[in-house]
C-alpha cells in the first residue's frame, strides 16, 4: 500500500497565505499525495504549478456549511473545473436533510455531478458529526442515488470527525463500488491506517507530511487499537 497516493493534502484554513499554498504544493509534489485540496480561489495557482506533476487538484464547494443554493453549488463546480480542478468536494444540504427533504438532498448533488460529469469526481462531504446512525445510513443512500463518485465524512469545522464506527457502517451502506474519503481530525498513521482498515480509499488532512513521516514507526496489529477510532 502507498499511503501517500491515498491522501488528499490539504489546507482549507481560511488564514492562509500563499507563502503557505506554494510550500503545500511543493509538499505535495514532493511526497506524491494523490492530491492537494484547496479554497476554490486557490485552484488557478495550484494547477499552474502543479500541472507537469501527477498531483490532482481538488477544491471545494459550498463550504463549510452546505446551505448555499444548488445553483450556486453548481456554478462553483464549473468555475472550479475551468481554473483546472480535478475533483470537487461538495457540502451536502444538511438543512434539507434534517427537514427530511430529501428530494432536494438528492437534486443538490445532482446538479453538481452534472455541471462536472466527464470532468471531475465528486466527492460529497456528509458532516456525519451531526448526524445519528439513522441519518447516516440515509444519507449515504440519498449520496449513492444522486450518482456521486465518494462519500466523504467531515468538513473539519464542526465537532467530531472521521471515525472507524462511521466509516465500516458507510461501507456497509454503500457497497463496494463507491469511494469513501475520510476526513477530519486525521493526524496520526495509526489514524490513518485506522479509517483505511474500516474501508476507506481516500484520506483528507491537513497533516499528510507528518503521517508520512510517522508511518514507519506505527505498529497496527492489535484489534483494540483498531476499536479506539
Amino acid at each position: 500500500m502507498n499511503l501517500a497516493k491515498m491522501i488528499d493534502h490539504t489546507l482549507l484554513k481560511p488564514n492562509l497565505n500563499q507563502v503557505e499554498v506554494q510550500k503545500a504544493i511543493e509538499e505535495a509534489k514532493y511526497y506524491g499525495f494523490y492530491a492537494l485540496c484547496v479554497a476554490p480561489m486557490w485552484v488557478a495557482y495550484a494547477a499552474e504549478n502543479l500541472r507537469n506533476s501527477k498531483v490532482k487538484v481538488c477544491t471545494v464547494i459550498g463550504f463549510p456549511l452546505g446551505a448555499n443554493t444548488s445553483e450556486t453549488k453548481a456554478y462553483e463546480a464549473k468555475e472550479a473545473i475551468l481554473n483546472g480542478a480535478d475533483e470537487v468536494d461538495m457540502v451536502i444540504n444538511i438543512a434539507a436533510l434534517k427537514s427530511g427533504h430529501y428530494k432536494k438532498v438528492v437534486t443538490d448533488i445532482q446538479v453538481v455531478v452534472e455541471a462536472v460529469k466527464g470532468t471531475a469526481k465528486v466527492k460529497v462531504i456528509i458532516e456525519t458529526g451531526l448526524l445519528t446512525d439513522k441519518e447516516k445510513i440515509k444519507t449515504c443512500e440519498l449520496v449513492k442515488q444522486a450518482k456521486a463518485d465518494f462519500i466523504k465524512t467531515s468538513t473539519g469545522f464542526v465537532n467530531g470527525g472521521a471515525n472507524a464506527k462511521d466509516i465500516t457502517l458507510i461501507r456497509k451502506v454503500v457497497g463496494v463500488d463507491m469511494g469513501i474519503k475520510a476526513s477530519g481530525k486525521i493526524f496520526t498513521a495509526d489514524r490513518a491506517l485506522a479509517m483505511i482498515k474500516a474501508g476507506a480509499n481516500r484520506i483528507g488532512t491537513s497533516a499528510g507530511v507528518a503521517i508520512l513521516k510517522n508511518l514507519e514507526s506505527v505498529k497496527f496489529n492489535d484489534e483494540e487499537d483498531f476499536k479506539r477510532y
